[in-house]
Formats: structure tokens, sequence, C-alpha cells
């Protein structure tokens, strides 16, 4: 139903569940593009209620209507900057910059790897690799942070290495318990 309201360019109403809040909520939303992204689709869309680009993803669209009134358009450009120059699929404008330091054995894998489009990243003497990477919120960086294991170090910003520090003692504490 979204692609239909996306090519007929008309608004839907949706209900969405939020499942950091484990809310359900409804949105008037005009449609700007499908992504595919980590094998899920969302919608990017312009939301009525917040005023503002969103990207909800399609399995968390409980019911949609269409609503028998033209879509906002947005243009390519503002899309490209809201959703692409940051890291992740929820995120808006990059306006911080993670400074990721990997291990030589890590490195291997990380400076073949695409990040995100705007990424810096150098190898070091020693083997290691540093990653410069735009981001706006800073759920989905984490997640990958995380998964790197022992083998990553936030060096920058000191409130993202703060909040990657305070979830490994929280996993620690889960553990010891």
């Amino acid at each position: 139903l979204s692609a239909h309201a996306w090519l007929a360019a008309q608004r839907l109403q949706i209900d969405y569940y939020g499942r950091q809040t484990d809310q359900t909520g409804s949105r008037e939303i005009s449609p700007q593009r499908l992504v595919y992204y980590r094998d899920n689709w969302y919608l990017e869309a312009y939301c009525h209620l917040r005023e503002g680009l969103r990207s909800f993803s399609i399995d968390a669209v409980t019911a949609a209507t269409l609503v028998e009134q033209t879509v906002k358009r947005v243009s390519d450009q503002e899309l490209q900057r809201i959703f692409e120059s940051s890291y992740g699929i929820f995120n808006g404008p990059g306006h911080k910059v993670a400074r990721l330091r990997f291990t030589p054995f890590r490195a291997r894998w990380v400076a073949q790897e695409n990040w995100h489009p705007q990424q810096v990243g150098r190898l070091l003497a020693d083997g290691s690799y540093e990653l410069d990477v735009p981001y706006g919120e800073d759920w989905e960086l984490l997640q990958d942070i995380l998964k790197q294991g022992a083998d990553v170090e936030v060096l920058e910003p000191p409130a993202l290495r703060t909040k990657v520090a305070n979830t490994l003692e929280q996993m620690r504490l889960r553990y010891d318990a």
C-alpha cells in the first residue's frame, strides 16, 4: 500500500508500532521513497505530525489507509541531506563524528568496509586502523561498535566513548549476577 501511495502521490494515514516506546501511534505521512537497508524495507516520508522527515520500518506499519490529499514533496537534495549524511537509517543530518580505532587484526576487515559514504579511514604504522564516521543519533552506531568486541576503541567524542563504557559495564553486571 505504501508503494502505491508513493507512486500515486497520495498521503497515507498509518498506525505505526514504535519498538523503542512499545506503543502504537498514528501519523499522516507523505511518502518520499522506499529504501532497502540491512534486510529491511523503510519508507522515508514527510511526517505531518512532526513537520519533518522520518523513516518508518515497513514491518512496523500495522495499518495504512490512503488520504485524499496530495503529498508534500521534498527535494532529492533535502532527502539526501537528512537521510544520507549520518550513520544508519533512523538519523537526521550528521552533526557529530565518531573516531574509532580498530586493532590490527580487525583492521583487515574494517579497512575494506563502507560504514558511511563520507567516512575517512587511515591505516596506522602499527597496523591498526582509524575510522571517522559522521552520525546524528548514536543508537545504531553503538550497536555496530559493540559487534566489534575488544577489537575497537572509541576515541571521540567523549560522550560516545562514555556510552560504550557504560553499556559494557551493564553487560558485565548482567554476567556477574
